[in-house]
């Protein structure tokens, strides 16, 4: 795995003429505009890289995006990968690891997902401050000391300081977020009644499909990370409805001007 990492890293310099990303971005269902502020200087779908997976879902356009955002160069995602399609674990985390050889020196995530809280509403911004892992732990196996410890903390999986300052961006721009704990399944079916119960049970404020894995895997390198989520449908007694793919990915696309205004400040101001 380690080989295929630095083949793929390496691959991607050469096609870059050597660029060199301070952020790494991962945008999800419904958001992947924020594409559209960066100053791409090389766009490469994901088909055009050897060893590299395939997006399969709808709203995710497949591209890794060179450029610049806020100031800071950047390489952002279009589309990610998920467990549900498919994919083994590594292969799920192996864009945040060639991010990382590429020299990124933080990780964002977005997300679509369904919220649990009562006190959330659809279409609300959520910044996640922790999450549990329902998932595989994409850590599981053969430890690679080039990546990181066997036993990686976990204690701040998303980082205070970045926190802090996207509420007083949110705050400037007069955009209401809500923060919470994200809980990953491992989907494809959206949850039950008696599921979204669990995970408001068990702490969760949100639930969804992608992200830990992700930042699981970005921790254990040492890199910081950030995360919001858009808030889609809603798992909460009385207020369940039936949702489609497509449901989700409107709700997502009309929030999504509210979070690239604040992931664009945040990212300029690191």
């Amino acid at each position: 795995m380690l080989q295929r990492i630095q083949r793929i890293a390496e691959h991607l310099k050469k096609a870059t003429g050597g660029f060199t990303p301070e952020t790494g971005i991962i945008l999800g269902t419904g958001l992947s505009g924020l594409g559209k502020e960066i100053d791409v200087q090389y766009a490469i779908p994901y088909g055009d890289i050897p060893e590299f997976p395939v997006s399969t879902v709808q709203g995710h356009p497949g591209r890794l995006l060179f450029g610049r955002l806020g100031g800071r160069s950047v390489v952002a995602m279009q589309g990610r990968f998920h467990f549900y399609e498919g994919w083994t674990m590594d292969e799920v985390v192996l864009p945040v690891r060639v991010m990382k050889f590429l020299g990124i020196q933080r990780l964002f995530v977005s997300n679509a997902c369904g919220g649990v809280n009562p006190a959330f509403e659809v279409g609300d911004l959520m910044i996640l401050n922790d999450h549990i892992c329902l998932f595989p732990n994409p850590l599981i196996g053969r430890n690679i000391d080039e990546l990181g410890p066997r036993f990686p903390d976990m204690s701040e999986p998303y980082d205070h300081a970045l926190i802090a300052r996207a509420r007083a961006i949110a705050q400037q721009h007069g955009i209401a977020v809500r923060e919470g704990c994200y809980v990953g399944l491992t989907g494809p079916t959206l949850e039950t009644p008696a599921e979204y119960h669990y995970v408001r049970v068990i702490g969760g404020d949100a639930v969804g499909m992608s992200t830990v894995p992700e930042v699981i895997a970005a921790r254990h390198m040492g890199l910081p990370c950030f995360a919001m989520s858009v808030i889609t449908d809603m798992g909460v007694k009385g207020r369940i409805e039936k949702t489609t793919h497509e449901m989700v990915q409107r709700v997502a696309e009309g929030a999504e001007p509210k979070l690239t205004r604040i992931m664009q400040d945040l990212i300029a101001s690191c």
